[in-house]
């Protein structure tokens, strides 16, 4: 099989100054540790990218990248230039899979601000579960809800105004309409 492609740029100096804070230093550290145990692999291919270099490969070529090492900043940047790439926060499902634990949720959080508005997104949280469902082994589950979703936003009459070309577009729905327009997908 292909080389997996890992890339990382330690910003340690800039975080050292900026944030003397000690979690930080060990997020960074961390990063380098875990990108020299890769380097004693063979299996794995790596490179060590500059951020801005990083952002634009991303954005031209993004199927080269298979895992991407960053600190929190860092992480949190590029992977809002991945969310915009393939629709905006709002379709950005996030995992976080430890050895005996795994979380999933949007990738930017629930959006709370906007509780009971019925205004927000609601697949990033679906596509979130699509990722536990095929974490679990429910591979046949998340599927079908991968596909009612896709099938939902294909059609782009039942999305949210962030998936709107205009973001004031008198047709998009809300929270649940996106929701009840996913489930009759279900049903079909």
């Amino acid at each position: 099989s292909d080389p997996m492609i890992i890339e990382y740029h330690s910003p340690a100096p800039l975080i050292s100054r900026l944030y003397p804070d000690r979690l930080i230093i060990n997020v960074t550290n961390a990063c380098a540790m875990f990108c020299r145990h890769c380097l004693r692999r063979k299996d794995i291919e790596f490179t060590d990218v500059l951020l801005d270099a990083c952002c634009m490969h991303l954005a031209k070529r993004p199927h080269q990248f298979d895992v991407l090492v960053t600190p929190n900043f860092y992480g949190d940047l590029v992977s809002d230039l991945c969310a915009g790439l393939v629709g905006g926060l709002g379709v950005a499902p996030g995992a976080n899979i430890g050895e005996h634990i795994a979380v999933f949720e949007p990738t930017h959080g629930s959006a709370p601000k906007y509780a009971g508005m019925n205004k927000v997104n609601p697949i990033a949280t679906m596509l979130s579960g699509v990722l536990m469902l095929r974490h679990l082994g429910e591979t046949d589950a998340a599927d079908r809800m991968e596909k009612a979703i896709a099938a939902v936003i294909a059609e782009g009459t039942s999305v949210t105004y962030d998936m709107k070309a205009d973001r004031d577009d008198l047709s998009a729905v809300t929270t649940s309409e996106v929701a009840d327009a996913i489930i009759e997908k279900l049903r079909q």
